[in-house]
């Protein structure tokens, strides 16, 4: 997948989704679920008023309820943004997503509100055509409320109709190593497959929480300092999941979200690294360095002892 780009939050902020904006020359579509950036609002109506083409699909509710929503309709109407409502087919449109001149396609694990540009969160920005061209069949798609029909991809991850063989298959490819940011994972099946990965000796650690089923073996924790608000896996340090869908039968099953799948070396290699720092912060990992550092003491002084006998024989 040519061509990707890794947004990280809370360190990048709003800047790259302004700046995608304010460079697009033809058309903007953006799936909202939630909204409260004014600087954006400001930069897609700028947009509008160059001749840019700038719809939006609005979720026809929203965690935080409807009024404010209808509310952004109302101002986007106004400034000439055309504006689609989604359908009440699933009990939420939960997926985060703009598609930029037909050509660069931003999927987000945060929402576009403050709160969550402050949060742990990713996006990912590709050219990929065939990723492209899917989200623009599913924007399509939703926009006139009918039914979407994945073709083959390979990268782009829709719930219900994806999602779930997916990101399961992503998850029994593992070999080496998995690492998990998720704010409840209670997906049976999924649990059961992260158990099998830890049993085949994966190093598998979730920054987040797990289900009450998903056992005692599994490395979990709560993400240290901050907000998560993400979905995402890194496998084996060469493929990365960035997505709107938690690993819950609901959002794998009954709604609307919106993930990719990307190998991009930077890309992946950078989520590692951000994992990484953040795993470094746990109780978990101050417990197991703690461990590890007595663990050498002992085998240091069981090497001294030898050494010592050795020398008076």
């Amino acid at each position: 997948m040519d061509g990707v780009e890794l947004i990280v939050q809370p360190d990048d902020g709003i800047k790259p989704l302004l700046e995608t904006i304010s460079a697009a020359q033809k058309s903007i579509d953006l799936m909202i679920f939630r909204f409260d950036l004014k600087p954006m609002e400001k930069e897609l109506v700028a947009a509008r008023e160059r001749g840019v083409v700038v719809r939006t699909l609005i979720a026809h509710q929203g965690s935080q309820g409807e009024k404010s929503l209808r509310q952004l309709e109302l101002r986007f109407l106004e400034k000439g943004i055309l504006v689609a409502r989604t359908g009440d087919t699933f009990t939420r449109y939960h997926g985060k997503m703009m598609i930029v001149d037909h050509e660069t396609l931003h999927v987000y694990g945060f929402n576009n509100t403050a709160l969550d540009l402050k949060s742990r969160s990713f996006g990912i920005v590709t050219k990929d055509k065939k990723a492209v061209t899917e989200a623009g069949r599913l924007f399509e798609a939703d926009t006139l409320r009918q039914e979407y029909e994945p073709q083959e991809d390979g990268s782009f991850v829709v719930s219900p109709e994806s999602a779930r063989e997916m990101l399961a298959t992503f998850i029994k490819r593992a070999r080496k190593q998995l690492l998990i940011y998720d704010p409840k994972v209670t997906d049976l099946q999924m649990i059961r497959l992260i158990n099998q990965r830890v049993k085949a000796g994966v190093d598998v650690r979730i920054i987040g929480k797990i289900g009450k089923r998903g056992g005692s073996s599994l490395r979990v924790q709560k993400m240290p300092g901050q907000r998560l608000h993400v979905r995402a896996m890194v496998r084996d340090g060469d493929t990365a999941f960035v997505g709107s869908q938690s690993l819950r039968a609901l959002e794998l099953d009954g709604r609307r979200e919106v993930g990719l799948i990307v190998k991009e070396p930077k890309t992946v290699k950078r989520m590692v690294e951000v994992f990484e720092g953040d795993w470094a912060k746990t109780d978990l990992a101050a417990k197991e360095a703690k461990e590890a550092k007595k663990e050498e003491k002992r085998e240091l002084k069981k090497a001294e002892e030898e050494l010592a006998e050795a020398a008076a024989r």
